[in-house]
């Protein structure tokens, strides 16, 4: 068995992310962020989610203990250059919907990696490295994102308003949940990590844990 030099910490309320890093085998402390999910109007695509998951961590960045890795993580789906968040009520998700109908969608989700550091260097960048300073010392974040392309068949108003009434789908990026009867019914064809689309590309979070915290077998 691998020995840890970092307690994890999934920074997610999610059943769905916690659900999924629990299949790793791994051992981790899942906790709720409160954190401002607003973004400049300006990113495009997959620097949207990169933004969010690391604004995740720097909201819990001076709570965060020498030992601990912290994970947090956002998901957006993206269609003809309109990022599509969750829906506010449910005329909102069908509307998601009526536009998802028939067509090819990316879904973005970025993954932030966080643990305090005793150097501060410069941040650069959207995604990838940097450090943050707090106040007593300062913190390293690494951010990955996945991307998964999604092929939905047309959708009738009748299906759209069975999923959105039985399912109530307002806590989903796109007003979709892939593993739902959505997913059985209308997606035609995948490209990339199935678990992406779901919200936490766990392939992508195997490799990083394993590169931050293992230390022999």
């Amino acid at each position: 068995m691998s020995t840890f030099r970092y307690q994890i910490l999934l920074g997610s309320a999610s059943p769905r992310r916690r659900a999924l890093l629990e299949g790793l085998d791994l051992p981790f402390t899942a906790i709720s962020i409160d954190a401002d999910e607003s973004y400049p109007s300006d990113l495009q695509g997959g620097d949207i989610p990169c933004y969010i998951s690391r604004s995740k961590a720097l909201a819990y960045a001076d709570r965060l203990q020498p030992d601990q890795l912290l994970i947090t993580a956002d998901t957006i789906v993206w269609l003809d250059g309109q990022m599509l968040g969750k829906p506010h009520d449910e005329e909102e998700a069908k509307s998601m919907l009526r536009l998802l109908s028939g067509k090819t969608h990316q879904v973005y989700t970025a993954v932030t990696f966080a643990h305090k550091i005793s150097n501060v260097q410069s941040p650069n960048g959207v995604s990838g490295s940097e450090e943050m300073s707090t106040d007593q010392s300062s913190v390293s974040l690494e951010t990955k994102v996945d991307c998964t392309d999604v092929t939905f068949r047309e959708l009738t108003e009748e299906e759209i308003h069975h999923y959105v009434t039985c399912y109530h789908p307002l806590d989903k990026a796109g007003a979709y949940g892939v593993q739902e009867w959505i997913g059985y019914v209308a997606c035609t064809g995948m490209n990339g990590s199935y678990f992406n689309v779901m919200g936490f590309p766990v392939h992508l979070v195997y490799e990083m844990i394993k590169k931050y915290t293992e230390v022999s077998e």
